[in-house]
């Protein structure tokens, strides 16, 4: 006989609801309830989740395996409870040796099944109370794995709204080359607000824009959307960017609702090799010349958009078309229990190819400081003055 089988209690539901759904991870969750069966209830169990297209796999496996094996073909399980409108069903295998006896149950929640729990063990066969344990067992368990699968939808759409939104900025002018990378922390968590955008300004001018909403979920990303699109209604002034910033934070302070957000500005002007910067509460630029070393420029801070306070500020830095100007938000750089002038030191001690393209040095900061596996969402962009005769739709200031 099982040690199990000699015990005269069952777990408690206080003990259920502590040892299952510790994460939003679904599978997390039905191995923590296979693992939980096998210590208090049984000798073997298994869970088989239902995913799309109704494929069914095995997520979750703990104790002897080799026991749960179904009915022998044509003796159908029997129904031995109904709980909740689901039943659990048992059966007993006699292969020339002690029996074993197995139950199942669909975990099921709201008229919606996710999958199915197996469970075996041999000698005694389960009491009554054990097999309501299994039950309370299977519906804690339904309840994490629903709320998973809602969790991901949510964030699947935010993610997909915010990769729509960031993979399709505005054209900058032929005479500025950028490439743009956007990295989610991972399928499973929360996404953020990062973002870029790039507006055409006269005289063969572009405007670079890289923020960052405050918070994570669909949320923040709709208030990005929000950002981003009143940005290209201001922009399109041809404000100098210290005075953009001032009458966006106007306008987005008037809605309570709206998160704040950080924010720089670029304004490039390939014709006198120069460009502009005003940042809202964001990390300053990087520029990486010809030889692939990088440098952080000085750029006044002001407050992140959103609060109403104002005081933003513009300065000119000079810029060659062999340098690479980066943009990117604090993901690329920041790490846990870091001091931040040390995660910049380490982007600044990158070296970049020589001879690299927009692209490739784009690459190359997110493959140098490991964005893969960052603890943030991750936007970058990198631009880079193009050698070129001017473009014809472009016209001196001073014409």
């Amino acid at each position: 006989m099982s040690d199990r089988d000699s015990r005269a209690w069952v777990p408690a539901p206080d003990e259920t609801l502590e040892a299952i759904g510790t994460t939003d991870d679904e599978h997390t969750t039905c191995r923590e309830l296979a693992a939980f069966l096998f210590r208090t209830l049984c000798d073997a169990a298994a869970v088989d989740l239902t995913g799309e297209a109704g494929r069914v796999e095995r997520v979750a496996e703990a104790g002897a395996a080799g026991l749960l094996r179904p009915p022998v073909p044509g003796a159908a399980a029997a129904v031995r409870a109904v709980d909740a409108g689901h039943p659990l069903r048992s059966w007993t295998l006699r292969p020339g040796g002690p029996p074993v006896h197995g139950l199942s149950v669909e975990l099921t929640r709201h008229g919606t099944s996710y999958g199915t729990l197996l469970v075996a063990r041999a000698g005694a066969a389960f009491t009554d109370r054990e097999a309501a344990a299994l039950h309370f067992a299977a519906r804690v368990a339904a309840v994490h794995v629903r709320h998973a699968r809602r969790l991901a939808a949510t964030e699947s759409v935010a993610l997909n709204l915010q990769r729509a939104l960031v993979s399709d900025p505005g054209r900058p002018h032929p005479n500025l080359l950028i490439a743009g990378r956007y990295l989610p922390v991972g399928p499973s968590a929360l996404v953020g607000g990062d973002w870029f955008e790039t507006v055409r300004l006269h005289f063969g001018r572009t405007l670079l824009v890289v923020g960052d909403v405050m918070g994570h979920g669909l949320d923040a990303a709709v208030d990005m959307n929000a950002y981003r699109s009143t940005l290209r209604e201001v922009a399109s002034t041809d404000l100098a960017p210290h005075r953009v910033l001032r009458q966006l934070d106007a306008v987005v302070s008037e809605d309570a609702a709206r998160r704040p957000a950080t924010c720089l500005l670029v304004r490039v002007d390939p014709a006198r090799g120069t460009a502009v910067y005003a940042s809202a509460g964001h990390l300053p630029p990087a520029v990486f010349a010809a030889d692939g070393t990088g440098r952080l420029l000085d750029v006044p801070v002001g407050p992140p958009l959103g609060t109403g306070l104002g005081g933003y500020e513009s300065v000119a830095h000079p810029l060659a078309p062999d340098e690479t100007l980066l943009l990117y938000t604090d993901g690329l750089v920041e790490r846990r229990g870091e001091d931040i002038d040390t995660s910049l030191a380490r982007l600044t001690a990158l070296r970049l190819p020589r001879g690299a393209t927009i692209a490739e040095a784009a690459d190359a900061v997110v493959g140098g400081l490991d964005a893969l596996h960052a603890e943030d969402d991750v936007a970058v962009l990198a631009a880079r003055i193009r050698s070129r005769s001017p473009h014809p739709d472009f016209r001196s200031p001073h014409a």
